[in-house]
């Protein structure tokens, strides 16, 4: 009897102890994020600056290196954040959204809107560099996908359905963006 009550109670703990350990992922690296008086720090990410709008030209190899796996996954290969699940789809804080790979400025808060896709919209750029765009033909459906205009990285996509004065929605992946609020801005 001991030896089946010892037996249930790690089939119980067992799901525990693995969830806890996925949790402690050793190919995560590099992901602290410290946001201080405007500007971003990521230790261990020597291409990420709020103040450097140089053009990037950085290999796939190297950006796997920097970056943690979800971003990276998002990025560089232009996966796609699970609608509702981003920390900024709902957010209306008002501050300054940055590219989360290299720290290129992409949007303010005052262009931000509540579109319902589960994903944060903007309605604007912050300037006419921020954000490049190519086409993308990928799952069957023409669409328009943006990119930073300093790194390259997948943001999220364009769509001609969003409100005055562009009629534009920039919907885009919260995992690709840093926000710093305006509370920070000192």
């Amino acid at each position: 009897m001991k030896t089946r009550t010892q037996f249930f109670s790690l089939c119980l703990l067992l799901p525990l102890f693995i969830f806890q350990a996925c949790g402690q992922s050793s190919k995560k690296q590099n992901t602290k994020t410290v946001v201080m008086e405007n500007k971003i720090d990521k230790p261990g990410n020597p291409y990420y600056s709020n103040t450097d709008t140089t053009k990037l030209n950085v290999s796939d190899a190297e950006w796997k290196k920097v970056l943690p796996e979800d971003v990276y996954a998002v990025m560089r290969q232009a996966d796609t954040e699970r609608p509702f699940t981003g920390k900024y789809w709902n957010t209306d804080e008002k501050g300054t959204y940055y590219c989360a790979s290299c720290g290129n400025l992409l949007f303010r808060s005052g262009a931000k809107f509540s579109s319902s896709c589960g994903w944060p919209s903007f309605f604007e750029q912050d300037n006419k560099k921020s954000v490049v765009y190519k086409n993308d033909n990928s799952l069957g459906m023409e669409r328009i996908e943006a990119l930073c205009g300093r790194c390259g990285g997948h943001l999220g996509h364009l769509f001609d359905d969003g409100p005055a004065p562009t009629g534009k929605r920039y919907c885009m992946n919260s995992i690709a963006l840093d926000f710093i609020p305006d509370s920070q801005n000192k």
